[in-house]
């Protein structure tokens, strides 16, 4: 599975992660106008119902980001010369944070939603979830700032074949975290790193 995202082509992953959700976020969006249109509003309760769709597509963005993410930090560590050590244990614990948080944000969201469709939602339920969240939310973000920041410096250590300070690698930090660019200049970089090119 590594080696899959490893030698994916931009395209490929941009495909994956943007036009795909993208369009079926737009077909959602037209679906919920027209049913609000034929039922002239009179029945708003019905859009709760796709919000599972959008959760399914939101874990499946998740997922292949993540797998990036994954793939890049882990299968780029035997490029990197033996001398250097990296700190892939901590890398892999403040990884899988985010990852459960995710999920049990959309399970949180599916039991809030499905709330709404049968009764009244439990307030006090949805009260002491959010003084849980803020926090977990909170960490949450920091983890995933430490998941861009090792994926940016494991591609420039194995770029440079050297150890790195975050001044060498601020462009490639950027570049992770906003994917939706960074995937263009990225991939084929990590594509020539996989075979040996660099």
């Amino acid at each position: 599975m590594i080696n899959l995202f490893l030698k994916a082509k931009h395209w490929q992953l941009f495909i994956l992660m943007f036009v795909i959700p993208f369009v079926f976020q737009i077909v959602m969006m037209y679906l919920m106008i027209v049913n609000t249109i034929l039922t002239r509003g009179s029945e708003t309760f019905f859009m709760f119902g796709y919000f599972k769709y959008f959760a399914l597509i939101g874990i499946l963005y998740a997922g292949i980001m993540f797998g990036w993410f994954w793939s890049v930090a882990t299968g780029l560590q035997q490029k990197i010369p033996q001398h250097i050590k990296t700190k892939l244990t901590r890398f892999k614990i403040f990884f899988f944070i985010p990852l459960v948080y995710i999920t049990c944000i959309f399970f949180f969201i599916q039991v809030v939603v499905t709330g709404f469709i049968n009764q009244a939602p439990d307030i006090g339920f949805i009260i002491s979830m959010i003084g849980i969240i803020i926090p977990m939310h909170l960490f949450s973000m920091f983890c995933m700032i430490h998941t861009i920041y090792f994926v940016a410096k494991t591609i420039k250590m194995v770029e440079l074949q050297r150890e790195v300070s975050f001044t060498d690698f601020v462009g490639e930090f950027f570049l992770v975290w906003f994917f939706p660019v960074g995937v263009w200049i990225l991939q084929p970089q990590i594509n020539k790193m996989v075979e040996d090119k660099v």
